[in-house]
Order: C-alpha cells, then sequence, then structure tokens
C-alpha cells in the first residue's frame, strides 16, 4: 500500500521519490488539493510555460480516449528534462488510461488532481497498490495547521499578529485552504502600514460580519449586560442582519446555557462546565458566558427560552414589528441574567 498519512504529506512531496511516476492528490479539501498540485508542478518544471514539458489535461480527454496519457508520457521533451502530465480527473473515469502507465516504466511524472474519493474507490485503489504511485489525501486544515498558516503568510507580509487576534482567525477559517489564504491575505492587505494585526483588525475584515454581531448580542444578553446588548444590537441592525437570525441565534444560545445551568445546579463551578462545553467555546467569549452561568438558574433560564421561542413566532407573524419584538426581547433577556441569584 502506498498511501500517505495526511501528516506526512507535506514532507512525501518534498522528499519526492523518483520511482514514482504517478501522484495522485485527492480529498474533499479542493482548494489544499489545487495548492500541492500546483507546487509540485513547480518544483518539477522550472517553465510552466513550455508546452513541452508541462501538458495540462482533463479527465474528459483521457476518458474518451485512454491512449491519450500513455502517448503523453511517452514523448520525449525537445529540450529534455523531465515532462510532467497535470491531470484533473473530474467525474470521469480515468482508471483505463493510467492503468498503462503504472504498467511499465515511465521517464514522465503524471500528477493527478482528483476529490473526495472513498476508500476502495478505483482510482485510489490503483494508485494506493501500485508499487510505483503515491496516493496523498487532503482533508481540512486543524487549528495547528492553520496557526502555521497564519504565521507564515503574515511574516511573508512583514506583519505580526497577536495572540488573541491569531486565534479568532483559526476560527473564522478553515475548510478549504484557498478560501483560508484568501481571507489572511485580505487581512494582511488591510494591516499593512501597522506592525501588528489585532483582534480587532480580524473582526473588521475576516469572515461573516453579521455571524460576529450574532455572537456580540447574545453573549451581552446571556451575561445580563443591558447597555452592551443594546449597543450589540444596534450594530447587528446596521450590518443587515435580519431580526429573527437574532432571535433563532439567541433561541440557540439559551437551549445550550439551559444544559450548562442543570450542571452548575449539580455542583460543577461554571468554569468547570464551560471548560468542558463541546464543541468548545472560544476563549474570547468565555468570560460572558461564566457571567451568564453565575447569574442564570434552570428555573430563569428556561422562562428566557420559552419567551423567546414566542418572540420568534411573534416576529414571524408581523414582519413590520419585527424589530421592535426582537430587541424588547433582548432586553428581557439581559434584565433577567443580570438579576444576581
Amino acid at each position: 500500500m502506498v498511501a500517505v498519512r495526511p501528516g506526512d504529506a507535506e514532507a512525501a512531496l518534498a522528499r519526492r521519490d523518483r520511482g514514482k511516476s504517478v501522484i495522485l492528490i485527492y480529498g474533499p479539501d479542493t482548494g489544499l488539493v489545487r495548492e500541492r498540485a500546483e507546487a509540485l508542478v513547480r518544483r518539477a518544471v522550472p517553465d510552466a510555460h513550455d508546452p513541452f514539458a508541462l501538458v495540462r489535461l482533463e479527465g474528459e480527454d483521457v476518458a474518451s480516449d485512454p491512449r491519450r496519457l500513455i502517448d503523453e508520457t511517452s514523448t520525449i521533451g525537445l529540450f529534455g528534462g523531465e515532462r510532467v502530465v497535470w491531470l484533473r480527473a473530474g467525474s470521469r473515469n480515468i482508471v483505463p488510461a493510467l492503468q498503462p502507465v503504472l504498467a511499465g516504466p515511465c521517464d514522465a511524472l503524471v500528477v493527478v488532481e482528483a476529490g473526495d474519493l472513498k476508500k476502495g474507490a478505483p482510482l485510489r485503489a490503483l494508485c494506493e497498490n501500485a508499487p510505483n504511485a503515491l496516493a496523498i489525501a487532503c482533508y481540512a486544515d486543524t487549528e495547528r495547521d492553520l496557526a502555521r498558516l497564519v504565521d507564515t503568510m503574515m511574516a511573508e507580509a512583514g506583519l505580526g499578529i497577536d495572540r488573541d487576534a491569531r486565534e479568532l482567525l483559526v476560527s473564522l477559517i478553515g475548510g478549504d485552504r484557498l478560501a483560508s489564504r484568501g481571507e489572511i491575505a485580505k487581512l494582511a492587505l488591510y494591516a499593512q502600514g501597522q506592525q501588528r494585526v489585532t483582534a480587532e483588525d480580524v473582526r473588521l475584515i475576516v469572515g461573516d460580519a453579521s455571524a460576529l454581531a450574532l455572537d456580540d448580542v447574545v453573549d451581552a444578553a446571556l451575561a445580563g449586560e443591558t447597555r452592551e446588548a443594546v449597543a450589540a444590537l444596534a450594530k447587528a441592525f446596521g450590518a443587515a442582519t435580519r431580526p429573527d437570525a437574532v432571535l433563532g441565534a439567541l433561541l440557540r444560545a439559551l437551549s445550550a446555557v439551559h444544559q450548562m445551568t442543570l450542571a452548575v445546579a449539580g455542583g460543577s463551578s461554571p468554569e468547570q462546565v464551560v471548560n468542558s462545553a463541546r464543541p468548545q467555546v472560544h476563549f474570547s467569549r468565555k468570560p460572558k458566558l461564566e457571567k451568564a452561568l453565575r447569574g442564570l438558574d434552570p428555573d430563569r433560564c428556561l422562562r428566557a427560552l420559552i419567551a423567546v421561542d414566542d418572540a420568534v413566532l411573534a416576529a414571524r407573524r408581523n414582519a413590520a414589528l419585527a424589530a421592535s419584538i426582537c430587541e424588547r426581547t433582548v432586553l428581557q433577556v439581559a434584565q433577567q441574567a443580570g438579576r444576581r441569584r
């Protein structure tokens, strides 16, 4: 089996084995698949514009004419050097075209780009079982991968980044490497002219501003901070956040907090409950959530939950008054949470 573990992918590509004539790069993170394929091709071909050194093919090309791939890999470059065939598999079956390439000696390098392939998929199985091929999976970046990517790109831009800003940025990106790079590059461009990137810079530039605004409303209301909740609500409305979205976020948060208040009532401390929450609570939100658990008991939290549920229905029935209903409900929740036990 010649399948590379995700954690060993970068090392395997950097120390490329010349005995592997076919390298399959696949996975659900299409941005990372493309990034690794491009990096591999750049290392193998000094001039990517040289048509004699690099040939680009689509799965459609070789699925309809399987001999096309063996012809391309057998062609000798006009000026010598390694010849690379960069093949994007797409949805077509390219296994018949790859089998002859893997059956004998091949002086060319075939880089195959594919999507998410299940274990046992013909293309993946072929490359994992062939001694002269590699199969490299590309899955979504871990937090450590993203933090390393942030540090690298910020250093390349001549910028430092505060710890809380890095943690917030990492929580907002991921899932697709190219999309993550785009968000980090956008942030670096915004921060040009200053020495360090702050958490406020991240909040202003990266990701969905309306989602962050929702977090601010929910956190302030549950912590019993009435003024802050009203100010956050005004910002959320200014970011074109719908009243029903605010109420929905508050309803979901209260459902989770109700379970937490039961744990606190059972003898756990607010800090213990917050730290053991799954999914994990972002560090920047922990203080207000702990404050909410010190202010809300299960009964009071349940009453707030029912009030917000009623408000969701009322706002949907009367769209013209939705903003007013939302504001009144946020105030009620904040006032309830603000009353100490």
